[in-house]
């Protein structure tokens, strides 16, 4: 199990993001509150877009904001290949240490 502290927040929405622990088990995004599941999609499903703000995804008419803690990690073990600059640098340089 790989898992990820993460805030959520709704795309378009103002009201405080909440705490959420990211799983990218089995090749799906599982997304919980405490004990409380509140998503789960398979990665094909989704469309990811990683931005400044953090990982925008589309996934079943949802639209979602997830501000990961070691973004750098959670772009890599989603394959993503886009990136803007500063992540694509921690991305990098997280592949360098990894040699």
């Amino acid at each position: 199990m790989t898992a990820y502290e993460a805030q959520l927040q709704i795309e378009g929405d103002d009201t405080q993001p909440l705490p959420v622990l990211v799983d990218l088990t089995d090749n799906k995004l599982t997304m919980t509150i405490g004990s409380q599941e509140v998503a789960a999609w398979n990665r094909d499903q989704m469309r990811i877009s990683a931005m400044p703000d953090g990982f925008h995804i589309r996934a079943e008419g949802e639209a979602i904001i997830l501000d990961v803690s070691d973004d750098a990690k959670f772009a890599l073990e989603l394959g993503l290949r886009n990136a803007h600059p500063a992540l694509r640098r921690r991305m990098s340089a997280l592949l360098r240490s990894d040699d």
